[in-house]
């Protein structure tokens, strides 16, 4: 069994491993941040370090659940959740580095200590888990949106209005299918270096991906069905270190900084399947 300290640092080590990887389309990378000119590399590893302390209280809080209901899990990590968010806009000087990456890792960070205390962590228990979990989360959290001033809507609860897109909130209620059924299979079987697996990994994850980000910067539907062609089309190549893969990859890039276009949702579900496959490596 692993410390709740060690757990943490798995978390921490997907947050830094995801924006280290490069090139990536239309996010924060080692090399440019030409779509998200309001943060840098830097500003990442800022936020990664200050998160460290609540990705441990996370998991602590699962080793202590004891309820038969899981979704009190939830109620109980929300608010901490909320101070973590804090550190972070501190940590980075107001600016969104991590906010979907700490709903994510949250849960399954606290997913993860109710299961290693019940000696039954595995993926398919993760995800079992995590969708007893969130059971009724959707509903419940966009149920009153009609009711909300637009300028209090997150962006996840605008593009549920506006295109129905029930977004991370419906990836997570439904056990982070993208992730224990496509993305983390994936990853396992893939070679190379880290940098290669993760970019392939990235690819295929945005293939299948209704990433509410990208929605938001493009403001159709149509883009989001572009892109996934795309980086499907580099998966089916054999990946970004074949002639056809690079040259794929280059001209995703190329269009994700022409059209500032943002793969948020993607890099967020990238850091999940990181850190599942540090924990059950």
């Amino acid at each position: 069994m692993k410390t709740s300290q060690e757990i943490a640092q798995l978390a921490q080590r997907a947050l830094l491993y995801e924006v280290s990887c490069h090139p990536k389309p239309g996010l924060v990378d080692p090399i440019d941040h030409k779509t998200h000119t309001d943060m840098d590399f830097f500003t990442f590893i800022d936020s990664s370090v200050v998160l460290l302390p609540f990705f441990e209280q996370f998991v602590r809080v699962g080793e202590a659940f004891n309820q038969v209901d899981l979704t009190a899990l939830m109620a109980q990590i929300r608010p901490l959740g909320m101070q973590a968010e804090e550190a972070m806009y501190q940590a980075t000087k107001g600016v969104n580095t991590h906010k979907g990456a700490i709903f994510s890792l949250g849960i399954l960070l606290s997913v993860t200590g109710y299961l290693q205390q019940k000696r039954t962590l595995s993926a398919t228990a993760l995800s079992q888990t995590v969708r007893k979990m969130l059971a009724g989360l959707v509903e419940n959290d966009f149920k009153t949106l009609h009711q909300k001033q637009l300028a209090q809507l997150t962006n996840g609860e605008k593009m549920y209005l506006k295109y129905g897109l029930v977004g991370i909130r419906g990836e997570a209620q439904a056990g982070y299918p993208t992730i224990f059924e496509v993305a983390y299979p994936y990853l396992q079987k893939q070679t190379g270096d880290w940098n290669v697996r993760l970019l392939n990994t990235l690819m295929k994850i945005i293939s299948v991906s209704e990433d509410s980000n990208l929605v938001k910067r493009s403001g159709c539907l149509q883009t989001l069905k572009d892109v996934q062609s795309q980086a499907a089309a580099i998966v089916a190549a054999g990946g970004v270190d074949t002639p056809l893969g690079q040259e794929g990859l280059l001209k995703l890039d190329q269009e994700a900084t022409q059209g500032y276009y943002s793969l948020g949702g993607s890099a967020d579900l990238l850091i999940i399947t990181i850190y599942v496959t540090l924990l059950l490596q």
